[in-house]
């Protein structure tokens, strides 16, 4: 992971009480993340600058091996086009996947000065759920996400943009999205992550500007 400079890591070390936010987006094999597979996960730690914007550091992902006994439901499957068996995916078991994911959060959340990362996500409780689950399966002890807290996009991008599907709300923030490449753990994840850096960054450059529009002012 890159590091930070000092003043950048200090600015999100305070700017989320702590916490780094990071983006992850999973795919699976149903919506039941107790009884359904883990099939992908993709992690975007972010970074600030010195200024107060928020930019996507590297993604780090794995393709995951079901667990044993773990539902697919075929209709899930159809959507992302994920072949479960196909033995070029170098898919990484449960445990193996979690330390892989886990080990560079871990790195991010310590250049950045933080105490813990956050998960960032489109529908965040879903993601948060099927993570939480994993961490439980395997008795992982050094879970870097906070339980229960995160970041939802969908309320963000509902406030900022008036859209609550990505698709639409990343065109709607300016940003490109390709449809063709969506239902990637991947693609999707770092789509999220620059919608969610678009909504912070235009939350920094209006306090920016008020500042130096209240400076002037009072000068």
């Amino acid at each position: 992971m890159e590091i930070q400079s000092s003043t950048a890591a200090t600015r999100m070390a305070e700017r989320f009480r702590g916490f780094l936010p990071v983006v992850v987006d999973v795919e699976t094999g149903g919506f039941d993340a107790e009884h359904d597979a883990l099939l992908e996960i993709a992690a975007v730690p972010l970074c600030m600058d010195a200024d107060g914007y928020l930019s996507r550091q590297p993604t780090v992902s794995t393709h995951v091996e079901p667990f044993p006994g773990a539902n697919l439901d075929p209709r899930s499957l159809e959507v992302t086009g994920i072949d479960p068996g196909n033995p070029l995916r170098g898919a990484l078991g449960e445990r193996q996947a979690l330390d892989h994911i886990f080990k560079s959060v871990r790195e991010a959340t310590r250049d950045a000065g933080c105490q813990r990362a956050i998960l960032v996500g489109h529908n965040a409780a879903f993601d948060l759920g099927f993570l939480n689950m994993a961490v439980r399966r395997c008795g992982h002890k050094r879970n870097p996400f906070h339980p229960f807290s995160c970041f939802d996009t969908v309320s963000l991008a509902g406030l900022a943009y008036g859209q609550t599907v990505l698709s639409k709300a990343v065109l709607a923030a300016g940003l490109p999205f390709d449809s063709r490449e969506a239902h990637s753990a991947v693609y999707d994840a770092e789509r999220t992550a620059e919608l969610f850096c678009n909504v912070v960054n235009r939350w920094r450059s209006l306090e920016l500007f008020e500042h130096q529009h209240v400076r002037i002012y009072t000068e």
